[in-house]
């Protein structure tokens, strides 16, 4: 599985780690009861901690991403239709919220981002 991870950033390692699993699954590249390398696997393959790859398998389970059977391993859960369509819709909007608080954190009032989505918009 490719997984690509930033030690310089300032996202926990753990939190790209789910957050990169999350995005194969909702795009479909992971499919449903696919098996996922092992904890000790990945964890040698991405030089970590098997204690934080667990730890973001255990939030993928959490999240209804991932189920785990123990002595056998960890797959992709099975989803619903209206499962993937909500993962999807959730993972948008929280690239909306991130790109909103950019915005407002450099001085952009409501009505210019406003503007700035109509623009990006009419492009489409």
């Amino acid at each position: 599985m490719d997984i690509i991870l930033n030690n310089a950033s300032m996202v926990p390692i753990y939190e790209q780690l789910i957050d990169q699993v999350k995005n194969k699954i909702i795009s479909g590249e992971l499919s449903e009861n696919e098996a996922l390398p092992s904890v000790r696997v990945l964890s040698s393959e991405l030089r970590i901690s098997a204690l934080t790859v667990k730890k973001a398998y255990d939030k993928l389970e959490e999240e209804g991403f991932v189920v785990t059977v123990h002595g056998k391993g960890t797959y992709v859960a099975p989803t619903d239709g209206q499962f993937a369509i909500e993962a999807r819709r959730k993972s948008v909007e929280d690239d909306f919220a991130a790109a909103i608080l950019k915005a407002i954190a450099i001085g952009f009032n409501k009505d210019e981002i406003r503007r700035i989505i109509e623009i990006i918009l009419e492009d489409y």
